[in-house]
Formats: structure tokens, C-alpha cells, sequence
């Protein structure tokens, strides 16, 4: 959404499309961002990647020495699917192709040369270079970005979810970078046994209360059954503080519901 955001205010004569999902060759794949334009299509694969990664041996890592997917990877399989759609369409037009990394706190060490990479520091010249770009789009133009849009797949086939409950999930406060289950508490704070991450305890609360309202929708949000299922927090005084902040209660010892205040 950062991204797109600042595409928008792209000036150059070009069409944006963002979120794609296409099927070629009974092979579906996903485009974040497409900015065409007169001589030239930049296929942006974008990521909000936060903390610490580096390449090795072509290989990706977080800094705990994780091998994680590495993104350009996905780029080069997203870019040869959409040529051969270009090619089935009628479209030979050229594609540049990028990996955009939108996150202020990403940092990426031993960072491959020459690869189609942008990092944060470098999105603004990257968008300069897009928007002083000569471009006359023409009705062709126009004609592939409605074809592109009719394609896309409404319903993704990777929304299906498989049947779960309560008791078969694993319970505790999962960390946004890393997705890391080993968290302690320090002073107001959640701390990552793995990746060294802070987060304040309240906010990671409020993330697990919307995790819960969304995994079971039917559920009274209560004391004890946010106590269970972030499990960190051994103190149902200070949970109770939290949901009485950021909820309205109903009625004694009948749960929170979300309050007007908290979006």
C-alpha cells in the first residue's frame, strides 16, 4: 500500500495496475505492481522485509542465519510467466523487472551486483527514473491493460484455508518480523528470543486479539481467553488493563467488544 501510494503520484504518461493474480499455462502468479509504459513494463515484485538479511552463496538469509525465499528468485519466476502471456496476448513489449524493498528498517548486507534490487533508500530515485521516463501511451496500451484486468483471478486459490480449532493451534505471541513463537517479557516490552525484536506489550496484545477475532469471529474476547491464547503474559491484571483501554466491556463477565476508538 506504501508503495502504491507512491506510484500514484507518478506524473508520466503510464497505466498502474496493482495486485494481480494470472494464470498462463495452468501456472498462477501474482504481480504487486505493473507500471506500463510507452517501450516498457516495470514489473515491481515489492517486499516490507524488516531487520537484518544478507545474500551467500546466491542464497538469502535473515541475520539468525535463516535461509528465507529469496525474492529474486520469485521475481525471475513471476517475469517469465508474464512474457509468456505478453507473447500469448500479443504484446512483445519489454519487461523490467524489480524487487522493491519499501521497509525504512530493511537493511541487506553483501547485496548481490547488478541484480534488480531497490532498496528504501533507493525507491525515491527509482520512482524519479520511472516518472522522467518520455512515455505516449496509445489505445494499445489501453487494450492490454483491460486484458490484464479481465484475467485477473477474482477468488485466489490461495485463500482456502483447511479446517482448524482452537485447541490444534499453537498458542503465544507471534512475532511480525521473524514469526517467531520465542518471546519473553522485559519491563513493558516483548522481546524476541531469535531476532532481538522489540515490541511494547500492548500493541502485541492488540495484535493477537485481532489474530484470534479473525481466525474465530464467533468468540467472546475475555480476559481469560486472551490470557490463554498469548500465553506470555502471565498477568491477567495487566491484560485486563489492556482490553479495558482499547475495549468496550458488556456487561459483567461477558467479554469486550471492539471499541468505536480502536481501528
Amino acid at each position: 500500500m506504501i508503495f502504491n501510494g507512491m506510484t500514484e503520484k507518478l506524473e508520466c504518461d503510464c497505466l498502474i495496475l496493482n495486485g494481480l493474480l494470472l494464470e498462463i499455462n495452468h501456472t498462477k502468479f501474482q504481480i504487486d505492481s505493473l507500471i506500463i509504459m510507452q517501450q516498457l513494463i516495470y514489473l515491481n515484485e515489492v517486499k516490507n522485509f524488516e531487520g537484518d538479511y544478507f545474500y551467500e552463496n546466491k542464497k538469502f538469509y535473515s541475520i539468525t542465519e535463516k535461509e528465507r525465499k529469496d525474492p529474486l528468485l520469485q521475481l525471475d519466476r513471476c517475469s517469465s510467466l508474464l512474457r509468456q502471456l505478453l507473447q500469448y496476448l500479443g504484446y512483445p513489449i519489454p519487461i523490467e523487472p524489480w524487487v522493491v524493498h519499501i521497509n525504512p528498517e530493511f537493511s541487506l548486507y553483501q547485496a548481490p551486483r547488478n541484480e534488480q534490487l531497490v532498496l528504501p533508500t533507493q525507491v525515491k530515485r527509482y520512482l524519479n527514473k520511472i516518472n522522467t521516463t518520455p512515455s505516449k501511451l496509445t489505445s494499445k496500451h489501453e487494450r492490454l491493460a483491460d486484458q490484464l484486468l479481465s484475467l485477473h483471478i477474482v477468488k485466489s486459490p490461495y485463500s482456502n484455508l483447511p479446517a482448524y480449532t482452537h485447541d490444534q493451534l499453537k498458542k503465544g505471541i507471534v512475532f511480525q518480523v521473524c514469526h517467531s513463537f520465542m518471546v519473553f517479557l522485559r519491563g513493558k516490552y516483548c522481546v524476541c528470543g531469535e531476532c532481538g525484536h522489540e515490541e511494547e506489550v500492548e500493541s502485541a496484545v492488540l495484535r493477537q486479539v485481532a489474530q484470534l477475532r479473525l481466525l474465530f469471529p464467533d468468540r467472546k474476547i475475555t480476559t481469560s481467553t486472551i490470557h490463554d491464547w498469548c500465553q506470555v503474559v502471565e498477568c491477567k491484571r495487566r491484560l485486563n488493563r489492556i482490553l479495558e483501554r482499547n475495549f468496550n466491556l458488556i456487561g459483567e463477565r461477558h467479554g469486550f467488544i471492539m471499541s468505536d476508538t480502536l481501528v
